[in-house]
């Protein structure tokens, strides 16, 4: 009877311990402001960042005339361009990525740049066209400029 109550106590104090080193990730992930750069005409950049508040992210907007700059300062290769550029946490978000995929970026905190959705795929966050599924990949960025994927979307099928 003693094995069994320690084990139950073993697992009990692993459930908490799992608990308690995810708790930050998470904490920080709601916590985090999501800073954008975008044109004051572009709506589906607007529709981004109401999908990205609606993760639960706090955003703050800063209209520019052109997003390039902000996209070279922060160093992001211009190949993975596209409408908006974005920072959280110390990451670059270029395009349309979809809030679970920062949220997963800010959660697992690899050695990156960032993330990015180049160009303007008409299924991602933002750019919604009803009725179309259209394939896109998120990249994750390396600091050397290197890209691999890091989601891709529609998502498969459980099963």
């Amino acid at each position: 009877m003693q094995r069994r109550h320690f084990c139950h106590a073993l697992l009990l104090s692993a459930g908490a311990l799992a608990a308690t080193a995810a708790w930050p990730a998470l904490a920080a992930s709601a916590t985090a402001e999501v800073q954008v750069f975008k044109s004051p005409t572009c709506g589906c950049c607007g529709a981004w960042v109401e999908h990205m508040r609606a993760a639960g992210f706090r955003v703050k907007v800063t209209e520019v005339d052109d997003t390039t700059a902000a996209r070279k300062r922060l160093g992001l290769p211009d190949r993975y361009g596209s409408c908006h550029t974005a920072t959280v946490a110390g990451y670059v978000l270029e395009g349309h990525v979809p809030a679970a995929e920062v949220k997963r970026l800010l959660a697992t905190r690899p050695q990156a740049l960032g993330l990015a959705v180049p160009g303007m795929p008409p299924s991602a966050p933002g750019m919604d066209v009803p009725g179309r599924k259209d394939p896109y990949d998120v990249l994750l960025i390396g600091t050397d400029g290197q890209s691999r994927v890091f989601a891709s979307y529609p998502r498969k099928a459980a099963g």
